[in-house]
């Protein structure tokens, strides 16, 4: 196999998780950081909708960042991020991807929006916060104990969340949840996928 090219940006949730999988898996990849004011031509000749991540491997092209991490996880999946093809994993990420990254954006941008306050965006949001503080009273990860492909996909999502309003964030009862970003965050994978370029 020939090193895989990634078109990045460091700050995208979409692009963070792409990372993850693809430095866990062990893949030999070589980013390039996209500045989203001057996307390079070469990275619009092979995805003409110019969103990142964008991976470039053996004249194949991935443009969905779920797609890279299961094409990640093909080559190599030491800690079992699947769990077998659990159905469990996906649906989540689909409710994530979904829904509360609709109310995240919302949230987020709640000027771009004046139909609702900003709290009514949040209050819609917690529905799957509350969902996940849930899944984490049996266990330190969402759906197994140690880190999946589910973990990794949401939390760049619910870090961005909660960075919205750290001191709200900080003050709510998602305690279990706020242990488990934490945890996240400072993980010797995160903190390497997040080291400037």
């Amino acid at each position: 196999m020939s090193a895989a090219l990634l078109y990045s940006f460091r700050r995208c949730p979409y692009a963070m998780r792409a990372r993850l999988a693809l430095r866990y898996s062990g893949v030999c990849v070589q980013i390039v950081e996209v500045s989203l004011k001057a996307k390079p031509a070469e990275m619009l000749a092979l995805s003409p909708k110019g969103t990142v991540p964008v991976l470039s491997v053996d004249g194949q092209v991935i443009e969905e960042s779920l797609q890279i991490m299961q094409w990640a996880l093909a080559q190599h999946d030491p800690d079992n991020w699947l769990l077998q093809g659990d159905p469990q994993v996906l649906a989540l990420i689909t409710e994530n991807d979904q829904d509360f990254k609709h109310h995240l954006n919302r949230y987020k941008y709640a000027e771009r929006y004046p139909e609702q306050p900003m709290e009514h965006y949040r209050a819609q949001g917690e529905v799957f916060l509350q969902k996940l503080e849930g899944l984490l009273a049996e266990r330190d990860y969402l759906l197994a104990n140690h880190l999946t492909l589910a973990d990794a996909a949401l939390a760049p999502f619910v870090r961005q969340f909660a960075h919205v309003d750290r001191v709200w964030f900080a003050g709510t009862s998602y305690k279990r949840l706020q242990a488990w970003l934490q945890r996240f965050l400072e993980s010797p994978l995160f903190v390497a996928v997040m080291a400037k370029p």
